[in-house]
């Protein structure tokens, strides 16, 4: 990897810890604070959620039919998340000690805390609880898909692919055979020092 490469993951990471920061700022607007899991408003915020809360006969009045009619599409997917979950937990468990990499923490990913929004109705936050764990679950796999794929093939595609994880811009060369095992284990190293 070029040191140009390297500059660019670091203005990369910069870039997205300057926008934590950003969202953090604008966290402290709501006047909340957080305790392990537990999210706590002012008493005078939490009264003016409750005011703003739409009742749920209202919510569904202004919902298309159409709409109503995929919730169980939406809803069926919970299965194979919930399979996807199970296999790759247990994945990890079992592998990544042995391959000696450390494993993703999922609290790092799966946030499910929007239920606790006091303006929101019971279906809303339904949809939320399902939402934070389906797309904290694909971020989780994501991670682990990462960190296995950087220790067996950190070999970049031969095409620019639509999005990938943080490990791929320090994957080999397509094409580079002369240096591809010494990267392998330079891969390896590194993910083995992920919690240091």
């Amino acid at each position: 990897m070029t040191d140009d490469s390297d500059t660019l993951i670091a203005r990369l990471r910069q870039a997205r810890q300057d926008l934590q920061d950003d969202i953090e700022e604008r966290r402290a607007r709501f006047q909340y604070t957080v305790t392990g899991k537990r999210v706590a408003f002012a008493r005078d915020i939490r009264a003016t959620h409750r005011a703003a809360r739409e009742s749920l006969k209202s919510f569904l009045s202004r919902t298309r039919p159409l709409v109503v009619l995929t919730a169980p599409v939406i809803y069926s997917l919970i299965v194979p998340l919930v399979i996807l979950d199970l296999f790759v937990t247990i994945y990890q468990a079992v592998c990544f000690p042995i391959y000696r990499i450390p494993k993703v923490r999922r609290e790092d990913y799966i946030a499910i805390d929007r239920h606790m929004l006091q303006y929101l109705n019971g279906l809303q936050k339904l949809n939320c609880v399902y939402c934070g764990y389906g797309n904290g679950l694909l971020n989780y796999t994501r991670e682990i898909a990462g960190r296995t794929e950087a220790f067996w093939c950190p070999i970049k595609h031969s095409r620019r692919l639509a999005g990938t994880h943080d490990h791929y811009a320090r994957f080999a060369e397509f094409g580079d055979a002369c240096d591809f095992q010494a990267h392998v284990e330079e891969q390896r190293r590194k993910l083995s020092d992920l919690d240091r």
